[in-house]
């Protein structure tokens, strides 16, 4: 096996990380779009899945330091502990 796949995850990884939440969910929309209109082809659709997950993983990871930080602003205002959000 060669190391193209994980040098294709790599660069997706580095490009994402530099994204806001915003620009990674237009991203993320793109590729569904894409996804759904059927017109890729099969191996083209793998490498817009992955891409798509990695764009997932990278949205929850900044709500989750976003809630972290509103959570720390209300704990330190001398405001009443917050409760984790319920899980969807």
């Amino acid at each position: 096996m060669s190391g193209k796949p994980e040098a294709a995850e790599a660069k997706f990884d580095a490009k994402i990380a530099a994204m806001s939440f915003e620009e990674a969910m237009a991203a993320l929309e793109q590729v569904v779009e894409r996804l759904e209109s059927g017109d890729e082809p099969l191996e083209a659709s793998i490498t817009l899945y992955e891409r798509g997950e990695a764009l997932r993983r990278h949205c929850e990871a900044r709500l989750k330091a976003a809630e972290m930080r509103v959570e720390k602003i209300v704990q330190g205002a001398g405001g009443p502990a917050t409760e984790p959000f319920p899980e969807p």
